[in-house]
């Protein structure tokens, strides 16, 4: 599902004018995004969190020029389904 889908599903059942679901989508994302660049994290209940994970620092490998390579540590985003969300895609989603 795009963005794009999940505004015309909102826009179809709330009947609220698209561009109006849109911003509000925009400015959702733009907040989550906002919280996490400035190291806090984000809980939505029931849903799940938007986390900030640290990677610790490790030596990779540069397979065409055979030279080990240091990654520093750095922090990644990372999402965390609750609970109730796990449970309810386990129980309805067959592939």
């Amino acid at each position: 599902m795009t963005k794009a889908e999940i505004v015309s599903n909102i826009t179809q059942q709330l009947g609220i004018d698209k561009s109006d679901v849109q911003i509000t989508i925009e400015k959702f994302m733009d907040e989550i995004k906002g919280s996490l660049e400035s190291g806090n994290n984000v809980y939505l209940r029931g849903f799940g969190s938007f986390i900030i994970k640290k990677r610790a620092k490790k030596t990779g490998r540069n397979i065409s020029k055979n030279t080990a390579v240091i990654i520093p540590e750095h922090n990644i985003p990372a999402f965390k389904p609750s609970k109730v969300f796990v449970n309810a895609v386990k129980s309805k989603v067959t592939l």
